[in-house]
């Protein structure tokens, strides 16, 4: 039986009508963290000139497989084995990636991956590529909600590397890695979608 993400369902929209207005004229976008897949079968009929490209760790993979084998749609591939932690990444010598977007991935990592993630995308996305990241995040080194102040809590009882990560840290990983802030987008429950353009 196919796995199944409440948040996913609930965010979807949302998420679409942003990414209708950033991925508007890109052709690939790597998505990192693709989890159930549900996100790839429901963006790529609404994004048709887009190849979306799945990607998760390998223990992942089965879950996303029976999402996109039962989809069959002509412009999503893989999932690839991607951990933000390894190396090399999928695609690298393949693909000329122009867009990235990755979902509630930031939180549920150790800092050390959030680093990584950031440093992978900068070598990877092509010049003016666009990468647009959806979470919560907390700004000034405040929660911008007690949801997800709460949320916080849940994070580190689960995993004391995770939690809710400051905007301006994750700015400035992305300047770091020549990209520049476009937009701030406010989300549903309390939620952000940040997008970059590579310098």
């Amino acid at each position: 039986m196919k796995p199944y993400s409440e948040s996913c369902e609930q965010n979807r929209q949302p998420i679409i009508n942003i990414l209708k207005v950033e991925f508007a004229t890109c052709q690939h976008v790597l998505e990192i963290g693709s989890g159930t897949g549900q996100h790839a079968v429901y963006f790529a009929p609404d994004l048709p000139h887009l190849n979306w490209h799945t990607s998760d760790r390998s223990e992942n993979h089965d879950a996303i497989k029976l999402w996109l084998e039962e989809a069959r749609l002509e412009n999503i591939t893989g999932p690839h084995e991607l951990d933000v932690d390894q190396n090399h990444w999928p695609l690298h010598d393949q693909i000329k990636l122009d867009a990235v977007f990755s979902a509630n991935s930031t939180h549920i990592m150790g800092w050390s991956s959030v680093v990584n993630m950031f440093s992978g995308i900068g070598k990877l996305l092509q010049t003016n590529g666009v990468f647009c990241l959806y979470s919560p995040f907390n700004y000034n080194g405040q929660f911008t909600s007690t949801s997800n102040a709460n949320f916080d809590v849940w994070l580190k009882q689960r995993d004391p590397q995770s939690g809710v990560r400051d905007f301006e840290a994750v700015n400035e990983l992305a300047e770091q890695n020549n990209m520049q802030l476009k937009q701030d987008y406010e989300m549903p429950a309390n939620n952000r979608m940040l997008v970059w353009i590579k310098k």
